[in-house]
């Protein structure tokens, strides 16, 4: 579908899945004069930490009150809007106050009612324990917010037994979910079904919470697309054609349909799995609508040639219902199996979030160097590695002219299309030859992995480069990806850099 990945996206046929992380620190900028006020690195991060640290110091020493409106028009309000219960001034009879600000507060009192049930506490539990969620929770995919949204919308799905059930709130999140990520739609089509099935005024369902919805969710995607784009264009359908009816993400690698199950998930769930097992066998009825929804996206995905760990992360929430109902039915062995999951889960969780695959976010520190001298202009970083191996310029913040090597897939039907990476690595030294075959051509800076050094070792010495930074990547070399990155640069910059 993609290319992404690192050593939790299975690699490619021909070459290993780019790899990603997530942004550790960066630098906000507004011009260079802006880059060089920031300080000697240029980097705000200290003034932005202390600001964190005094905010969070001042909520926990004001404990004192000021006027009446910080309770009767936010707290007040947002308590009544979630338990149906509480007190409106005058204001709010006369409709001279309005609900988006006290909509915040009830946000997070909902999310407090919702955690105060044992079940629930004990599901979000097992969410938090899992290494594959910590992992993935805090990077910037879409995969992500399309989980993140999945939780949501679940807690608002009219299960038998919830008094939270919402089915316009429940269908605007996965609506929105589709926006960002349209494979979002596959877990919840046995839901929706379900709840359509069951559903005894079908015709207000679909009149006045399907339509509304979707005509809003899809009309604002379409309006957002058109003002980028500068053309009308459906982007979830171009996706959808790509990745599902032309299957064009087998560019990026293909694997056994069986993948998912003897791998994807077992993997993601991690020492988890043995619950969720154990929750499915003893899990009521009324569950196993979410257990059909695991199956179900799992078999769908299965089927598409290319697979990734992170196309089942949405699946997740609705395996950890069944965990946490393990985890309630253990009784007198429940704090000893909450101990197993949080003390297993923790090493994997530490170590793919500290160590695995860090140097692609600590070389653009390297990089960002560049930015903070008067050779900003004259700087060429060329990224010899597999196409988007490391961040670009949401990572350095300024204009260095840089380069990559490409790889989109071809879309006009060519069979004997390659694409600029796999050129390269056919024959690196030939490739840098033929591409860079006057002085004035050649970058600056070079950056690839280890395991390219031996092969392009003539070019470096013909052409006056010298190691400048070994930065470490992996305990996991596989192919083209190397334990380690090595930042080289022209003998002749030495003085400017």
């Amino acid at each position: 579908m993609e290319a992404a990945g690192g050593m939790l996206a299975p690699a490619r046929a021909r070459r290993p899945e780019a790899v990603r992380l997530r942004k550790r620190r960066s630098v906000l900028y507004s011009g260079a004069a802006a880059q060089r006020s920031a300080g000697p690195a240029g980097r705000p991060a200290p003034l932005l930490t202390l600001a964190v640290a005094l905010r969070a110091l001042n909520c926990a020493l004001v404990q004192t009150s000021f006027v009446p409106d910080e309770y009767w028009q936010s707290l007040e309000v947002a308590h009544r809007m979630v338990f149906n219960y509480g007190y409106l001034t005058w204001e709010w009879a006369s409709g001279i106050r309005g609900y988006s600000y006290p909509l915040i507060f009830a946000s997070i009192y909902k999310t407090l009612q919702l955690l105060a049930r044992d079940d629930v506490q004990l599901l979000y539990f097992c969410q938090l324990c899992s290494w594959f969620t910590w992992y993935s929770c805090t990077r910037t995919l879409t995969n992500t917010m399309e989980t993140l949204l999945t939780m949501f919308a679940l807690s608002y799905y009219p299960i038998k037994g919830s008094k939270m059930g919402s089915s316009c709130k429940y269908l605007a999140l996965v609506a929105l979910a589709i926006v960002i990520r349209p494979t979002a739609v596959i877990p919840w089509i046995p839901l929706v079904f379900t709840h359509f099935m069951q559903e005894q005024r079908k015709a207000d369902l679909i009149l006045h919470n399907c339509i509304p919805v979707g005509l809003v969710t899809v009309g604002t995607s379409l309006i957002i697309d058109r003002v980028f784009f500068g053309k009308w264009v459906l982007v979830q359908l171009n996706f959808v054609k790509f990745n599902v009816l032309q299957n064009l993400g087998t560019f990026y690698g293909s694997h056994p349909w069986h993948w998912y199950f003897t791998q994807g998930l077992p993997v993601i769930l991690g020492t988890h799995l043995p619950f969720f097992i154990h929750g499915c066998v003893l899990a009521p009825k009324r569950y196993r609508i979410f257990l059909l929804a695991v199956i179900w996206t799992v078999l769908v995905y299965s089927m598409l040639s290319h697979k990734e760990f992170r196309f089942i992360y949405p699946v997740l929430p609705f395996c950890m219902v069944f965990c946490g109902y393990s985890l309630k039915h253990l009784k007198s062995w429940k704090k000893s199996a909450a101990s197993f999951l949080l003390l297993s889960n923790l090493l994997p969780a530490l170590y793919t979030g500290l160590i695995h695959q860090r140097g692609s976010l600590d070389v653009m520190s390297h990089v960002q160097q560049l930015c903070n001298n008067s050779y900003q202009s004259q700087a060429f970083v060329f990224f010899m590695m597999p196409c988007h191996s490391t961040p670009f310029y949401s990572h350095v913040h300024c204009p260095l002219k840089m380069r990559f090597l490409q790889c989109p897939p071809d879309l006009t039907g060519n069979e004997s299309y390659i694409d600029e990476a796999d050129l390269f690595y056919s024959n690196p030294l030939g490739w840098l030859n033929k591409e860079f075959y006057k002085d004035t051509l050649l970058p600056s800076h070079l950056i690839f992995f280890s395991v390219l050094e031996q092969e392009i070792s003539s070019f470096l010495v013909l052409r006056g480069y010298e190691k400048t930074a070994t930065v470490f990547h992996t305990h996991v070399p596989q192919g083209r990806v190397g334990s380690h990155i090595y930042v080289y640069r022209k003998k002749t910059e030495m003085n400017h850099t």
